[in-house]
């Protein structure tokens, strides 16, 4: 199925295959609408999401103003790339993008929760549904907090709409 670009949905610009099959995980929640959910191709390095964010999908955002994406890079523990990415979106489109992800690399949390990537990505979908902070609480996720409440307080009523 595919997204009705003039109703409220998110778009998911991943940064790698990792990144990608997690989000494809979060997609299989039974308590999402999918036709309001898409994940793009890999775009292959956090730069590039960055680059095809503001080449490709910020205008497009802006013709379509029910759309919001979420760029899901790695941080490779690097606490300046969230400012970085940040002075990257246009002002007018700050409240409609969302910058998440693994503050190394999804490997390493993988590795700590012994989980397939789809498998933590079903498991962050149960929490934004069931309200709860369970894997977000990780460590390697929490610094997501500030990022996922603006996102949930966003997304939530027309993507988890089934409970």
């Amino acid at each position: 199925m595919s997204i009705n670009k003039h109703k409220p949905h998110i778009i998911v610009l991943p940064e790698d295959d990792a990144n990608r099959q997690i989000a494809n995980g979060f997609i299989l929640d039974l308590n999402l609408n999918s036709r309001a959910i898409q994940v793009l191709p890999e775009a292959r390095g956090w730069q590039n999401v960055v680059e095809t964010f503001t080449n490709d999908y910020a205008s497009t955002m802006r013709q379509y103003p029910h759309r919001m994406i979420a760029l899901l890079i790695d941080f490779d523990e690097d606490k300046d790339r969230l400012i970085y990415v940040k002075h990257q979106i246009p002002d007018n489109l700050k409240n409609r993008v969302f910058v998440l992800g693994v503050l190394s690399e999804p490997e390493s949390l993988r590795r700590d929760i012994n989980k397939k990537f789809e498998e933590i990505g079903e498991a962050l979908a149960k929490d934004c549904s069931d309200n709860t902070n369970e894997l977000w609480g990780h460590a390697l996720l929490k610094h997501n907090k500030t990022e996922l409440d603006r996102m949930i307080s966003s997304v939530k009523p027309f993507l988890f709409n089934f409970k």
